[in-house]
């Protein structure tokens, strides 16, 4: 249904208070024009730079009523019923005369033709007000109105540059899908800026959207998205778990709807063996964007503030997909303390709601390490579609790790024994390796001398590996996994 006939059925019906949040104000104000000419009503604007302004009628603003309360004094006092629209009033509702008054004027319109609305980017109305009142917004547009959008500026830029615009059919697909979620105006500015780039769309334009549109959505800073994702060939054995995802792949990312689409999983693990590399490497190897949850950054002094927080970050997500949504360390944002008034308890609500209702192609990983501090009803079958256990990696792997951080620093590696090195390492984590090759460096940039086999043995045996100084510990936190999750190798 359009956005004038919603409007529309909310101005003919008996709610006096309409609120709209939106950042296209013109837009919304346009909409407004439209739905109340059809309802021949006198329609008004108020700001506070300009006082109440005719907008059916040209007239000229009347500034003696620019002050918020000579504002609402002077609606009230014309018992005009008509439109009434109340541009940024959110920064004058803290006032009890100013929730008075508009709680006055929206009883003498109740029931009647007069109309409050409230439009701002932001609005929370106190709780008075709120059986008064109705919210509306406005609509994203549809992929019919996206590539309408993308044609018309592309003949925009043809009329000025005397050039067509090149693309090609699935290179546009993608960049409608990469649009999906944007207003109207972020979406025409972001079309804009491909197309003027080079005079084409092309493959290379899409990264710069998508990074565009998460800064975009996500003006909060409670997701952050991950813009060096890695490959398989980074990551050191999980075997079993590439087979599992790459499986998984086709169905996740294939433009069709389909239903058993994959939900997500839980690496559960040794700290140090990869966990966080894992998660990275599924957006990687499926080519989609990777956005990563802190509920650190969530937390808010406010009761309420965190699990609106939290919605406003899975709604980002949604937005986005496809996508990976990574949630690093889940038991420190949703293990149940006694001493923060229940928002754990609301944090996790939320979220299993959102896992259990969500539609949209976003794949969970999360990561823990202490599985006993989560509740049964999130990592039950449904929620999540399996549980992974991430364990110290073995000799093998040891020496694939090895060769990878090598790589990585393109140092020749020819002749390092790595069968000697990764039987000495036994017990060490992918990060201790990682240490230990840094480690190497070091002391070969200290020496002067190049890097060998003895000096990667010292370093070795330098280290005293997690799994030894937590032994105890870790060994419980394998024996607990060995019947409970699939490893990853």
């Amino acid at each position: 249904m359009p956005d004038s006939r919603d409007l529309e059925i909310l101005i003919h019906g008996h709610v006096p208070i309409i609120t709209i949040e939106t950042h296209e104000e013109n837009r919304a104000l346009n909409l407004i024009i439209k739905a109340s000419s059809k309802q021949y009503l006198p329609t008004f604007k108020w700001t506070v730079t300009e006082g109440l302004q005719r907008l059916d009628l040209n007239l000229d603003p009347q500034r003696h009523a620019s002050a918020p309360q000579d504002g609402l004094k002077h609606i009230k006092a014309s018992a005009l019923q008509g439109i009434y629209i109340l541009v940024d009033f959110e920064h004058y509702l803290e006032d009890p005369i100013n929730i008075r008054l508009l709680k006055e004027i929206a009883m003498m319109f109740d029931g009647n033709k007069g109309k409050l609305i409230l439009l701002s980017h932001v609005l929370n109305l106190p709780g008075n007000l709120q059986a008064l009142s109705s919210s509306f917004s406005l609509n994203l547009p549809s992929t019919q109105v996206l590539e309408k959008m993308i044609r018309d500026e592309a003949q925009a830029w043809q009329a000025t540059e005397n050039t067509r615009v090149r693309t090609d059919r699935e290179t546009l697909d993608r960049l409608i899908q990469n649009l999906s979620g944007l207003t109207h105006r972020d979406a025409k500015r972001l079309i804009r800026n491909a197309i003027i780039n080079d005079g084409a769309i092309t493959e290379t334009d899409l990264p710069e959207v998508m990074q565009a549109k998460y800064k975009l959505l996500n003006q909060d800073d409670v997701l952050s998205f991950e813009f060096e994702t890695s490959h398989f060939s980074e990551l050191g054995g999980m075997e079993k778990l590439k087979g599992w995802l790459k499986q998984r792949q086709p169905i996740f990312t294939q433009k069709k709807n389909a239903t058993d689409i994959p939900k997500g999983i839980l690496l559960l693990g040794v700290q140090g063996c990869g966990k966080s590399l894992a998660a990275k490497t599924v957006a990687g190897i499926w080519g989609i964007p990777l956005l990563r949850l802190d509920f650190g950054r969530l937390y808010d002094k406010y009761i309420g503030e965190t699990e609106k927080n939290l919605r406003q970050a899975l709604h980002t997500a949604e937005v986005m997909s496809p996508c990976v949504l990574w949630i690093d360390e889940l038991e420190k944002g949703i293990a149940s303390d006694n001493s923060d008034q229940g928002t754990s308890n609301r944090l996790l609500g939320t979220l299993l709601t959102w896992m259990a209702e969500k539609t949209a192609r976003v794949f969970i990983v999360a990561t823990a390490n202490q599985i006993e501090v989560l509740p049964p009803e999130l990592i039950r079958k449904g929620r999540l579609d399996e549980i992974f256990f991430v364990d110290l990696p073995n000799k093998q792997t040891r020496s694939h790790i090895f060769k990878i951080h090598f790589d990585k620093r393109e140092i020749n590696h020819s002749h390092i024994d790595f069968k000697k090195i990764s039987e000495i390492s036994d017990g060490f984590s992918g990060s201790e390796i990682e240490q230990a090759v840094v480690s190497s460096i070091y002391a070969c940039q200290s020496s002067k001398t190049e890097i060998n086999t003895e000096i990667l043995l010292q370093e070795i045996k330098n280290t005293r590996p997690l799994s030894v100084v937590m032994a105890e510990k870790i060994q419980r936190l394998r024996e607990w996994a060995n019947e409970r999750t699939v490893p990853v190798d």
